[in-house]
């Protein structure tokens, strides 16, 4: 019976290092930099397939483990399948007893609850800032007039490339200048 570590955190520029000294008395400690919401996470993975009946997992918060209710459930299922224990150390639940059980549901219910209000808060202040009239997104380079330059100036058989060099644009961004109107392009082998 052993006690196995998993440390994850949501980005390369964040740090593991508090995650790992409080994992310090795992007998070994799987390390992740993903999103959690990610929908590959080779290192937990690997940590699933590695523990074995009567081993605990721990993790220092379950939000560090699972990407949503249903999946911390499915975990949880699967450690319960091969006789493993779950120990999460900020939120004090332990699996191995009937309160730990307990309280594991509720706090994923309520972390999915948490992410479902954010969400939709996001997605409120979005609607009210568009029914302000607050653009949204980047800042478009080009003034209006320089947009109907560079669109004339494609009319009369100015090369893309030419014109990604004049108004310092990517390919990309030219082309989506010139999106709705019709251009009969040159023949053009550079960028047409």
């Amino acid at each position: 019976m052993s006690t196995v570590g998993y440390a994850r955190v949501s980005s390369v520029g964040q740090s593991l290092d508090v995650q790992i000294d409080k994992l310090k008395d795992c007998d070994k400690v799987f390390q992740e930099k993903r999103t959690g919401t990610s929908s590959t996470r080779p290192r937990l993975k690997a940590c699933l397939e590695y523990v074995r009946e009567g081993d605990t997992l721990v993790v220092t918060r379950l939000d560090r483990l699972a990407r949503s209710t249903l999946h911390l459930c499915q975990v949880a299922d699967q450690l319960q399948e091969k006789g493993v224990n779950l120990k999460v150390i900020d939120q004090s639940i332990d699996t191995g007893d009937a309160t730990g059980r307990l309280l594991f549901n509720m706090l994923g219910a309520i972390a999915q609850f948490e992410t479902e209000i954010r969400a939709e808060r996001q997605m409120d202040g979005i609607r009210n800032a568009k029914a302000r009239g607050v653009h949204l997104g980047r800042r478009k380079h080009l003034s209006e007039e320089e947009q109907v330059e560079l669109q004339i100036q494609r009319q009369e058989g100015t090369p893309i490339k030419t014109l990604m060099q004049e108004y310092k644009l990517s390919k990309a961004s030219v082309y989506r200048y010139l999106d709705g109107i019709t251009v009969d392009p040159p023949n053009d082998s550079a960028y047409t």
